[in-house]
C-alpha cells in the first residue's frame, strides 16, 4: 500500500492537533483522522488556557483547526470513524474506518482521549461539567466565594488523602466542604480524623439516591451549578459544586488491537520521555496516556510527541540511530 501521510494522527483535540502542527513545522506530511467526540463536549466553556480563557471548547478546536490548515498545506484532517489499526508487513501502519477506507503512514500517533466512567448514581452525568468537577483549577472559580461545596468520595476518590487534596483546594474557592461517603460510615470515620482542628471540614455518610436540580438564589453566581443531592432517607442538600474525579480508560479499541499495554488507570503505558509505546512507531499524547486530563497538558505532550515523530522519521531516513 502507498503512503497517504508521513503520519497518521486519529484525534484532532487539542492533543493531537498540537502534534501535528510540530510535524508541521518541520515540513512532515500528516492525516489526522477525526470522529468530532471530545471528552468537554458537555462543557460550556474551558479554563486554564491563556488567551483562551472562558470560551467555548467547540470554537477553541475551530480556531486551531483554521489556523492549522491555513498556514499548513501538508496536514489534512479526514472527518471519519476509525474502527481498526494495525502495522503492516513493511513495519508501516495503516487505519481503517466503518466504511472500509484505508489510510497508510510511517507513523501513527494516537491522540484519541479517554471515556468517563462514571458512578452508578442517577443524574451525575447530567450534571458532569456543570456542577460536577474534576479538577478545581479548571472549573469552580466565580468572583464570590460559594457558601459550601461537597467532594463525592467514591470510586478513586474513596482514597482520602486524594480527597483531602481536593477538600483543601475546595476551601479557596467555598467556604464550607463536606465530603460525601455515599453510605461508608467506616470511611466517614477515616475522613474526620484527616480533619484535624478545623472546622471547615465535615462529613456526611448518608447514601445517596440520586443527584437533582434544586431552585437556588437567583443573585448567586452558583445558580446554574448548584446540585442537589437526594438521599435514600427522603431528604435533599444543596451544593453549589462538587468535586469528584471519575474512572477513565482510552478511547477506543486501538491499544488492544496492537496488543498495547494498559496501566492500572486505563491509560496506555508509554515510554518516558518521548511518549512512544512499546510498539517503535507508535506514539500517545492527551488524555488517552497522561495522569493530568486538562488541555494544558495535552498541548504539551502533543508537542512532544510531535517532535518525538519527527526526530524518528529523519534518522529512519538516514538509517541512523536517533534519540527515540
Amino acid at each position: 500500500m502507498s503512503l497517504d501521510a508521513e503520519v497518521l494522527i486519529i484525534g484532532a483535540g487539542p492533543a493531537g492537533l498540537t502534534a501535528a502542527l510540530a510535524l508541521a513545522r518541520l515540513s512532515h506530511t500528516v492525516k489526522i483522522l477525526d470522529n468530532n467526540e471530545y471528552r468537554n463536549k458537555m462543557f460550556p466553556n474551558m479554563t486554564m488556557l491563556v488567551g483562551h480563557d472562558g470560551q467555548s471548547p467547540a470554537n477553541f478546536r475551530k480556531e486551531c483547526r483554521d489556523n492549522l490548515l491555513s498556514r499548513h498545506p501538508n496536514v489534512s484532517i479526514e472527518e471519519t470513524t476509525v474502527i481498526r489499526v494495525s502495522q503492516t508487513e513493511k513495519g508501516q501502519f495503516a487505519a481503517e474506518d466503518a466504511l472500509g477506507k484505508k489510510w497508510v503512514g510511517k507513523k501513527l500517533v494516537l491522540a484519541t482521549g479517554c471515556e468517563d466512567i462514571f458512578p452508578a448514581i442517577e443524574g451525575y452525568e447530567s450534571f458532569w461539567g456543570k456542577g460536577i468537577y474534576h479538577c478545581y483549577f479548571y472549573k469552580g472559580y466565580t468572583t464570590e466565594k460559594a457558601k459550601s461545596s461537597g467532594i463525592l468520595a467514591v470510586d478513586v476518590m474513596q482514597d482520602v488523602p486524594k480527597s483531602m487534596h481536593a477538600a483543601r483546594y475546595a476551601t479557596q474557592i467555598s467556604n464550607q466542604v463536606t465530603i460525601y461517603t455515599n453510605g461508608d460510615t467506616e470511611l466517614a470515620k477515616s475522613f474526620g480524623s484527616a480533619f484535624g482542628t478545623s472546622d471547615l471540614f465535615r462529613t456526611d455518610d448518608r447514601k445517596i439516591a440520586r443527584f437533582v436540580k434544586v431552585d437556588a438564589d437567583a443573585s448567586s453566581p452558583h445558580t446554574d451549578t448548584t446540585v442537589g443531592i437526594e438521599f435514600e432517607d427522603g431528604t435533599t442538600v444543596a451544593e453549589s459544586f462538587i468535586g469528584h474525579y471519575p474512572l477513565s480508560k482510552n478511547k477506543g479499541p486501538f491499544a488492544e488491537q496492537l496488543g498495547l499495554p494498559l496501566l492500572p488507570s486505563g491509560d496506555i503505558a508509554t515510554n518516558q520521555p518521548w511518549l512512544q509505546t512499546d510498539i517503535r512507531g507508535v506514539f500517545c499524547c492527551g488524555d488517552n496516556s497522561q495522569p493530568r486530563k486538562i488541555i494544558p497538558e495535552a498541548q504539551n505532550s502533543g508537542s512532544l510527541v510531535g517532535a518525538a515523530v519527527s526526530n524518528q522519521i529523519i534518522a529512519d531516513n538516514f538509517e541512523q540511530q536517533g534519540l527515540v
